[in-house]
Order: C-alpha cells, then structure tokens, then sequence
C-alpha cells in the first residue's frame, strides 16, 4: 500500500514538474540596463512589455528616442511592448518580433526557456547575425 502510495506521488510529480516549467508568462529580469519585461498571452501568441528598467527609473518619462521610426520617437519606455507574435511552446517559441530600445531595431526572435526560471531570448537580423540573452524569471 505504501509503496503504491509513492509510485503514484512520484508518477503524479511527474506530470506537475513539465506543466509548471512551461510557463513562460511572468516577470523576466533582462541582462542589460535592468531591464524588467512583463511576458503574457496575447491571444493565440506571447507578448512582453517593458515595466522598468535603469533609464526608467532615472526618468520615468523617457522615451524611444532611438526608434527607427520617427513617429515613435515621442512614445514612453515605460510599458512598450518590445516582445510579439511569439507562438509554439511549452518549451520554443519562434516566429515572433524583439524590439530593442537601446538601438531602436526590431529583429526575428525566439525564446527558449531553459529552465522554469531561465529562458534564452534570440534577436536577428538575418541568420546568423544574432544577439543572445539569458532572462530570469522574478516572479
């Protein structure tokens, strides 16, 4: 009886452990500037937004003043979406678009989660002119 007791608890933990490390959604630490990214569904995708970050924190009026597009330039760090159209999963998500504030690029992304508190961030510009980070998870 005891022993079944703990096949079942392990077979059970089994199946728990996967469920959890696939979720991405969260708060994620980024690398550089401070940078803390909100990661959330946005539908049928993943989707991220900028809470704060040094520059934020510093002036939290800041704004994009390095986006490509002009027209963005007057809009606020504070709560961009910098992260979209991410879809696959528990594990890969590909296909999406990383925006970079630092040089106002937007590249091809994926994002690899590593471990349910470790995830890989891939932006390119074309294969192989690619930039890699490592995020962890906050909350």
């Amino acid at each position: 009886m005891l022993r079944t007791a703990i096949l079942a608890a392990v077979a059970s933990a089994a199946f728990v452990a996967p469920a959890m490390a696939a979720d991405i959604t969260g708060l994620w630490l980024t690398e550089t500037n401070g940078g803390q990214v909100e990661v959330s569904r946005c539908g049928n995708s993943l989707c991220g937004k900028l809470v704060t970050s040094d520059h934020i924190k510093t002036d939290p009026s800041k704004k994009d003043v390095k986006n490509k597009d002009a027209s963005l330039r007057t809009r606020p760090l504070k709560g961009m979406q910098m992260l979209w159209g991410f879809s696959g999963g528990p594990e890969k998500w590909t296909g999406g678009k990383v925006y970079n504030a630092d040089d106002g690029g937007t590249y091809s992304g994926t994002i690899t989660m590593t471990s349910p508190d470790k995830l890989k961030l891939k932006g390119c510009i074309v294969a192989p002119l690619c930039k890699t980070q490592t995020w962890t998870r906050l909350k």
